[in-house]
């Protein structure tokens, strides 16, 4: 029986795709955008608007409970009533030497040295050795000024005046010359409000400029309401939040502080706000 041979057909080889494979597309980088980020976060004025804006939240936080009208100001480190809008120091031989710049560049928020009362005599023979450098330089910044004389009601009234007026030239711009009375130095009512009168009239025949006086809050109600009605007043009533007042009382200046903190004053100092707007404050100055 012949033996028959079986054909085994080989199948073809499957052939592989050598085709090159594509590489996938990467999203591209948005550079553009990518480098104006960079500047806007690197900008010191987004710092700026990022830090006021934290810096004001952490205030409202800190605030809560608080009279929103009578705030802490860390720069001055003290409470200021932030219903005033303008604000003031008063300044004697106490302060030392004062860097006139650096008050009137200091500011928080919207508090500022807008003004500033200067002490210029006491009595008839003192007059404060920082004086003239204060009325020079406090104005070259800015800063409107006004000069007092500390009274003394055991002194003759009209020599005190003439003694004040020989130091001091009140110039167009300036506030008006002050009466600081506090003290009854061993005087009756009655004589202290004599002599107080005369330097009062002396001083506004000589000037044409009618004085303010400067005084606490209780001297006041004890030995001066009633008498000087037709002066404006300047008050001294220490860390409340509002003046305890009657509306209808002639004050314009309230001294609110006494351990105010403010750049270029190595010492504490007395803080002071006016009660008006910039149109009152401007009409109140010498023309």
């Amino acid at each position: 029986m012949a033996v028959v041979k079986k054909t085994v057909v080989k199948k073809a080889p499957v052939k592989r795709n050598t085709a090159p494979r594509r590489k996938k597309s990467g999203t591209k980088l948005p550079w553009g955008l990518i480098v104006g980020f960079l500047l806007i976060i690197l900008s010191p004025l987004y710092y700026g608007y990022v830090l006021k804006t934290f810096s004001a939240t952490w205030r409202w936080i800190m605030d809560i409970g608080e009279n929103p009208h009578y705030r802490t100001y860390k720069s001055f480190q003290i409470r200021i009533p932030s219903r005033y809008h303008i604000h003031g120091i008063d300044v004697s031989y106490a302060q030392g030497k004062i860097d006139w710049q650096k008050v009137r560049a200091m500011q928080e928020d919207s508090v500022r040295i807008n003004f500033a009362f200067v002490k210029a005599t006491e009595g008839l023979l003192k007059v404060d050795p920082y004086f003239k450098r204060n009325w020079r330089e406090a104005p070259k910044v800015g800063i409107t000024c006004g000069a007092y004389h500390f009274f003394r009601p055991e002194k003759n009234g009209l020599w005190q005046a003439r003694f004040f007026l020989q130091n001091v030239n009140i110039e167009k711009g300036d506030l008006p010359p002050v009466a600081d009375i506090e003290v009854l130095d061993r005087t009756s009512p009655q004589a202290m409000r004599k002599e107080l009168k005369a330097f009062l009239t002396y001083v506004e025949n000589k000037t044409r400029v009618r004085p303010i006086i400067y005084t606490n809050i209780s001297f006041y109600a004890d030995y001066l309401a009633g008498h000087f009605d037709e002066y404006t007043l300047w008050i001294a009533n220490f860390h409340q939040p509002e003046l305890a007042m009657d509306e209808k009382t002639k004050w314009q200046f309230w001294q609110h502080s006494d351990i105010a903190r403010v750049n270029g004053i190595n010492h504490t100092v007395d803080f002071n706000a006016f009660r008006g707007d910039s149109l009152a404050f401007t009409k109140l100055l010498v023309r």
